[in-house]
């Protein structure tokens, strides 16, 4: 469910969170779960139904009954299975849920399809003590909930509570029919602690970013340490444009941040190539920034592969910062890809990462902080 109109931060649902649309995280894990038959986004909106597309979901466009702030998930999924009369069993995946992973979906959809139960719902367990209010006015004393103020136990040593944590509701069609998204022969399912994040507030996000960058998922394969970064000169390094003086001399302009960038992954053992369509080298050999270039490429993908084989690399091992169509291919191959946030409609979609700066104006030193930060959950698997 992804209405358009939230009222805490607007279009939420595909607000960048980690250089992903939010909804784009769920997508991504109900996809590679491989337990759906088909998988739909419920929205009133243009570009949210965009983003959907982009991740491979169907567009259900809900209609202005159940698009209102007063609508209730219930109303709107039951408009859904209206429409489809061969849904048995709905999975109800919280938007707003970054940090699911495709085996909680897995085993979810067994305890629902092979263990028999009508509705499974997530919680998340939490050691909270808890007291009763005192309103305001009252000569009243506040008492304990569920501990003995005498006897306070270590956390360790308390196996907490169950809380609903919102990230799904999974039930069966003859509940939802009678108004139900919990009933029936009923179960939860406990996620981890760590997987348990909720976007609401603006104030979140900065610390959502930080947890999905530690605890999400990325996909089927394995994050691996980047060993080469390839970056698009025109729109990545520079903003893409040429000014052209009277005595017809080409001058560009580029932000020292981004040098600033290169130095850093170099310093961390990261090769760094610079690729352009265009002959550039002179504007290259300015920057003096030490690395090898490839200009004049008219087949940036081939030039990609055999720097690739010449380093002795896989895919996984290699990170793309691009911005064009020309670059769609590049990004498809590379095992990390990034676009500047000014990038075309088909470059952002082929990216794995968008950058909040636009190209020439910090994108690539955005984007080395991105593949430092992944690096650092690549290394935290390891020890693990």
């Amino acid at each position: 469910l992804a209405r358009g109109g939230s009222k805490g931060i607007p279009l939420k649902n595909i607000k960048l969170l980690a250089g992903v649309p939010l909804i784009g995280w769920v997508l991504r894990a109900a996809s590679d779960a491989g337990v759906f038959h088909s998988i739909w986004v419920s929205t009133d909106h243009d570009e949210i139904e965009k983003v959907a597309k982009q991740f491979g979901a169907q567009v259900h466009r809900r209609s202005p009954e159940v698009s209102q702030d007063s609508s209730t998930s219930l109303e709107a999924i039951k408009e859904f299975l209206n429409h489809h009369r061969e849904v048995d069993i709905v999975g109800n995946i919280q938007a707003t849920s970054p940090c699911l992973h495709p085996s909680d979906l897995i085993k979810v959809a067994d305890l629902i399809q092979k263990e028999g139960f009508d509705s499974v719902f997530s919680v998340v367990r939490r050691h909270q003590f808890r007291w009763s209010e005192v309103k305001k006015g009252e000569n009243k004393m506040t008492e304990p909930q569920n501990l003995n103020p005498a006897k306070r136990c270590r956390r360790q040593d308390w196996p907490g509570e169950l809380y609903e944590n919102g990230s799904f509701y999974f039930a069966k069609r003859h509940l939802i029919e009678k108004g139900y998204l919990q009933g029936g022969k009923m179960a939860y399912y406990e996620m981890r602690a760590e997987h348990s994040v909720d976007i609401d507030i603006d104030i979140d996000w900065p610390i959502a970013e930080q947890r999905v960058l530690s605890f999400g998922y990325f996909g089927k394969e394995p994050l691996k340490e980047v060993k080469l970064l390839v970056c698009s000169v025109d729109g990545c390094l520079t903003n893409g444009r040429i000014y052209v003086t009277e005595d017809q001399k080409e001058m560009v302009s580029y932000d020292y941040r981004d040098i600033v960038g290169v130095d850093l992954l170099k310093k961390r053992g990261i090769q760094v190539r610079f690729i352009s369509e265009r002959d550039c080298s002179k504007t290259l050999s300015a920057m003096q920034l030490g690395c090898i270039a490839k200009v004049s490429a008219t087949n940036k993908l081939q030039v990609l592969e055999d720097w690739k084989k010449e380093m002795g690399l896989n895919w996984k091992e290699v990170a793309y910062l691009g911005n064009e169509e020309s670059d769609v291919e590049c990004l498809k191959k590379a095992g990390m890809s990034g676009v500047p946030a000014d990038a075309c409609a088909v470059a952002q979609k082929a990216a794995g990462y968008i950058c909040k700066s636009n190209g020439g104006c910090g994108a690539v030193r955005e984007f080395a902080e991105h593949i430092f930060l992944l690096l650092e959950k690549v290394n935290s698997a390891r020890k693990q």
